[in-house]
């Protein structure tokens, strides 16, 4: 007769049903502890001469039996350190209960006392362990040579868990939006949240989600940006300087720059205009880079960038004339799409109009520019919120910060004209009702608050695309969590 072959999951099911039965609860709520393992290992020498037991918790990564002598490492998110379980010290039913019904991956509580074994490893001598948790399934064993993306991302915990690298670019991505808040703190502007929902979404050319309201029984979209006429309602209303940092959702299409559920900052600075936000920008931008990374030059695809250096300008207009030989303020539809024909260019042609196809002539100039550096002159044509500049009411007082052939920001003068303002919006809803789902919506009640009056203002936006750029990975990869298709049920 054939045997069956058992899982080990199904072995690892078993031991936790025999665990049970022994009146073991192989899931605790509390756990005793009384220093992390990185403390142990720093005050390594005062705990052995001391010979104090205290109490350590992890999660077992190695399990190695010799008789009556078991050595394991057990790793907790501070460090991983050695522990020996003598039968001996923690007693013989003990000893069989850890030798038979507990394995690698298993999270156990330790009490015990330090000492340097006869090869010179700092360890812990266990006097005494209580489960914490019983891992059902078994750690894979080739986490490194796993060459599926997707599985990677899938199984990020796994990822996390086997690779340190991975480990650390989550702390360095908490660490980037950390030292952004504190330095627009430190600044003087005050924190705000504003809504998710909206009746209409502003401040972004983006195609939004859209979601149903039950109790007002009415479709709502997702944000497209953070808040921008929201925070510029705040101006209105008083305030000289807020920020918010958030998700925002766009629905768009993906690839190694652009994601759909994203963390953006924005800020609104009263009686600012561009030039002095991109002061303040490179400042911050200098700031964020050197407390996340400790340096301010980096390696971005092809570029090398060094953020330290005299940061250039970037004439919307020349740079396409040079890089295209078109001239954005005496072109039409005709001309630009010949030009992207001409040059290999991809482009949605649905709600196909000028301001996208200025707009994809741009794209293909700036993926050659190095930075870092600032993009101005940007045409009234593709900037609905922007103030018109002074001399030359064809351009806006506008600007993107420039690093690695990306646009890495995006700021202005705000335009605080109501009857400006209500004319670009009107101009965006034609284009919107003729199939351009990315133009903005007409807000009316925006139109209302503005013509009470809002102070001169700069507005300044950045996403976590900066800090993929400064890790030179993409942006899915730096995300903790990235949104997958589910995987079908087998």
């Amino acid at each position: 007769m054939c045997s069956v072959k058992v899982s080990e999951r199904e072995e690892r099911l078993n031991k936790l049903k025999k665990l049970r039965e022994q009146g073991i609860n192989p899931y605790p709520a509390k756990a005793n502890r009384d220093y992390t393992i990185l403390e142990v290992k720093e005050n390594f020498l005062l705990l052995t001469e001391s010979q104090k037991e205290f109490f350590v918790v992890g999660r077992l990564r190695s399990l190695r039996r010799h008789g009556n002598l078991t050595f394991a490492h057990l790793e907790d998110g501070t460090e991983r350190i050695q522990i020996a379980f003598s039968k001996k010290d923690i007693g013989a039913d003990s000893y069989k209960i850890l030798s038979k019904l507990i394995d690698v991956g298993d999270f156990l509580e330790v009490k015990g006392v330090c000492f340097v074994t006869h090869k010179g490893e700092n360890s812990i001598m266990a006097k005494k362990w209580r489960i914490l948790t019983k891992a059902v399934r078994p750690l894979p064993e080739k986490w490194h040579g796993l060459q599926d993306e997707e599985e990677k991302l899938r199984k990020r915990y796994l990822d996390i868990l086997f690779n340190p690298s991975v480990k650390e670019m989550i702390k360095k991505r908490a660490r980037f939006w950390q030292s952004m808040r504190r330095f627009l703190i430190d600044k003087g502007f005050l924190e705000v949240e504003t809504p998710v929902l909206e009746t209409t979404t502003g401040g972004a050319d983006a195609r939004p989600f859209i979601t149903h309201h039950n109790a007002l029984d009415m479709d709502v979209y997702l944000r497209i940006s953070m808040g921008e006429l929201w925070q510029k309602r705040l101006m209105i209303a008083g305030f000289e300087k807020t920020f918010e940092i958030g998700r925002q959702f766009r629905n768009e299409g993906m690839d190694a720059e652009h994601l759909q559920d994203y963390t953006q900052m924005e800020f609104y600075w009263a009686y600012a205009d561009y030039k002095d936000g991109m002061k303040l920008v490179e400042e911050m931008y200098k700031y964020i880079a050197y407390e996340t990374f400790g340096t301010l030059k980096f390696k971005i695809k092809n570029f090398d960038v060094n953020l330290d250096k005299k940061w250039e300008y970037y004439d919307y207009r020349k740079t396409v004339l040079d890089f295209t030989g078109i001239d954005i303020l005496d072109t039409n539809i005709e001309e630009i799409e010949s030009k992207l024909k001409e040059l290999g260019i991809e482009y949605d042609k649905k709600g196909f109009n000028i301001t996208r196809a200025i707009d994809n002539l741009w794209k293909y100039c700036r993926k050659q520019i190095g930075g870092p550096g600032f993009l101005i002159g940007v045409p009234v044509e593709v900037s609905p919120l922007a103030k018109r500049d002074d001399k030359n009411p064809q351009i806006t007082q506008r600007f993107h910060p420039i690093i690695a052939g990306s646009e890495v920001g995006n700021g202005y003068s705000e335009l605080n004209d109501p009857v400006d303002q209500a004319e670009r919006f009107q101009i965006q809803q034609k284009l919107r009702d003729e199939g351009d789902e990315e133009a903005q919506m007409y807000d009316n009640e925006f139109i209302e608050a503005l013509e009470y009056g809002m102070p001169p203002t700069c507005g300044f936006g950045t996403s976590e695309r900066l800090f993929s750029f400064l890790m030179n990975k993409s942006a899915r990869e730096c995300q903790i969590f990235p949104l997958l298709k589910p995987r079908k049920q087998e």
